[in-house]
C-alpha cells in the first residue's frame, strides 16, 4: 500500500515537473518572439541664422585713389544695410587689403597692378530679411558699388533643434509602433511590451537647390515582444 502511495506521488511529481517545464519553455518561446522596427521623423525648416560674406574691390594703379574709392563703397554698403534695419553688431568689416598683382608675375604694363578690397560680413538671425537683400543686389550697382558675393560662401544654420527634439522623437516612436502593429497583424499575433529602444542621431542637411532650408531627420529603433 505504501509503495502504491509513493508511486502515485512520484507520478504526480513527474507530471507537475513536466507541466512546469512546459510552461517555462512556452514562456521562453514567447519571449524569444520579437520584432525590431524603425520609425522616421522629418522636418523641413527655414534656417534661423545666416552668415553672408561680401567684398568690395577695385583694380588700378593709383593706390591713393583706390583706397579712397574702396572706402567709399564700403561706407555705401554699410549705410544701405543699416537702412534695411541691420545693426552694427551684425556687421563685421575687415581691414583694407592690397594685392600687388605684379609681385609674383612678370611685369605687364597693360594689366592694372593693384587690387584693393575690403570684406564685409553680415551675420543675422533675420534670414528672410537677408534673403530679400540678396535678391536685390542690383541696388548696390545702382549706387556704383562693385560688390561680389559668392553663393558657396554663404552659411546657413538652424539653432533651435532642442525645441524640435521632443516632438520628433515622439513622432518617430509612434511611426515605429505603427510599423510593428502592421507586422504583428500580418503575422497573426499582437505586439507586447518594448524590449528596448534606441534613438539615432539627429541630422541637419541643407537642401541642394534651397540651401536656406534645412531637412532635419531622426530614426528611432524599437524592439517589441510578440504574443
Amino acid at each position: 500500500m505504501k509503495r502504491s502511495i509513493g508511486a502515485i506521488f512520484m507520478a504526480v511529481g513527474i507530471a507537475l515537473s513536466g507541466y512546469f517545464i512546459y510552461l517555462g519553455i512556452s514562456k521562453y518561446a514567447e519571449k524569444d518572439r520579437c520584432v525590431t522596427v524603425k520609425g522616421l521623423s522629418e522636418r523641413e525648416v527655414l534656417a534661423n541664422r545666416v552668415t553672408w560674406p561680401m567684398k568690395v574691390s577695385i583694380n588700378g594703379n593709383n593706390l591713393d585713389n583706390m583706397r579712397l574709392r574702396v572706402t567709399e563703397m564700403k561706407d555705401t554698403v554699410i549705410a544701405y544695410l543699416k537702412q534695411k534695419k541691420i545693426n552694427d553688431a551684425n556687421i563685421t568689416v575687415s581691414a583694407l587689403q592690397i594685392d600687388d598683382r605684379w609681385e609674383y608675375n612678370e611685369v605687364n604694363t597693360k594689366k592694372e597692378r593693384y587690387n584693393v578690397s575690403i570684406d564685409i560680413t553680415v551675420t543675422s538671425d533675420d534670414v528672410p530679411l537677408i534673403l530679400s537683400i540678396m535678391k536685390n543686389q542690383t541696388e548696390f550697382l545702382k549706387k556704383g558699388v562693385c560688390l561680389t558675393s559668392k553663393d558657396y560662401g554663404i552659411k546657413y544654420e538652424y539653432t533651435d533643434l532642442a525645441k524640435l527634439k521632443p516632438s520628433m522623437v515622439e513622432e518617430a516612436t509612434k511611426n515605429a509602433h505603427a510599423v510593428a502593429e502592421k507586422f504583428a497583424e500580418d503575422a497573426n499575433c499582437e505586439i507586447g511590451s518594448i524590449i528596448n529602444a534606441t534613438q539615432g542621431q539627429f541630422s541637419i542637411d541643407e537642401e541642394y537647390y534651397r540651401p536656406q532650408y534645412m531637412k532635419i531627420r531622426v530614426v528611432t529603433t524599437v524592439a517589441y515582444y510578440l504574443k
